[in-house]
């Protein structure tokens, strides 16, 4: 079976009963989507699928087809940060780091469709992605960064 990850055809075993979560890290190494909760209510393991934001512990293979799935390891471009995750390290965001691919990668898509969110957009977007450390003020001012293309400055 083939999944296009990260702009590139990867052959993995055909197991389509399997989520996606096991196999990006326990197949191919990808350990930059985090096994959280494995309910689909903590937002670790979130990744892009089509560009949208999905949990991976809950995206069984079968139902991917040939959908585009980015990850965290693939959301920057030509040796360039994403600016969600270069206003995430502006803003020093991370304290222990363990949520922040997860929140980083529904940030990312919430910039991609809602280009200029206000506070109430991002709240309701980021939701589903707990951070242990509430780091929560810092994610939101991140978000705003990265929107007005302030990241990296």
């Amino acid at each position: 079976m083939q999944l296009r990850i990260n702009d590139q055809l990867i052959d993995i075993a055909d197991a389509p009963d399997r989520p996606l979560l096991g196999v990006l890290r326990d197949e191919l190494g990808m350990t930059g989507t985090r096994f959280g909760c494995g309910a689909g209510q903590c937002g670790a393991c979130t990744i892009h699928l089509d560009g949208e934001a999905v949990r991976s512990c809950q995206t069984q293979i079968s139902t991917i087809g040939g959908r585009a799935i980015t990850t965290i390891e693939g959301l920057a471009a030509d040796q360039q940060l994403h600016p969600v995750q270069q206003a995430f390290i502006d803003e020093q965001v991370p304290q222990c780091g363990y949520c922040m691919s997860g929140q980083i990668m529904s940030a990312a898509a919430l910039l991609a469709s809602t280009p200029s969110p206000s506070d109430e957009q991002i709240v309701e977007a980021m939701r589903g992605n707990l951070c242990r450390c509430g780091t929560y003020v810092r994610i939101k001012r991140a978000i705003h960064r990265a929107a007005n293309g302030k990241a990296g400055t």
